[in-house]
């Protein structure tokens, strides 16, 4: 069983890594949290990912690549669609 964590709110970093010291699956973004840190707000979805992304290599976990990502979650890559 996979376990999915998502957390909206100022405790966004702080839950999403301790779900991933836990086993789960994390995603991070802007719709659930504004902040990179308590009275700064991330400037985009990259800043989040990357604050995550080093928090978690930190503490020797694995990180997902996108494509990894896109089997794990059955969605076509960007050379699939027709935009």
């Amino acid at each position: 069983m996979s376990i999915k964590i998502a957390i909206s709110g100022r405790h966004q970093l702080p839950l999403v890594t301790a779900g991933a010291v836990m086993g789960g699956n994390v995603r991070v973004g802007l719709e659930d949290n504004l902040f990179l840190e308590k009275g700064r707000l991330a400037s985009s979805n990259a800043e989040l990912v990357e604050r995550i992304r080093t928090i978690l290599e930190a503490l020797s976990l694995q990180i997902a690549t996108p494509d990894e990502v896109r089997e794990a979650l059955g969605l076509k890559g960007p050379d699939k669609v027709d935009f």
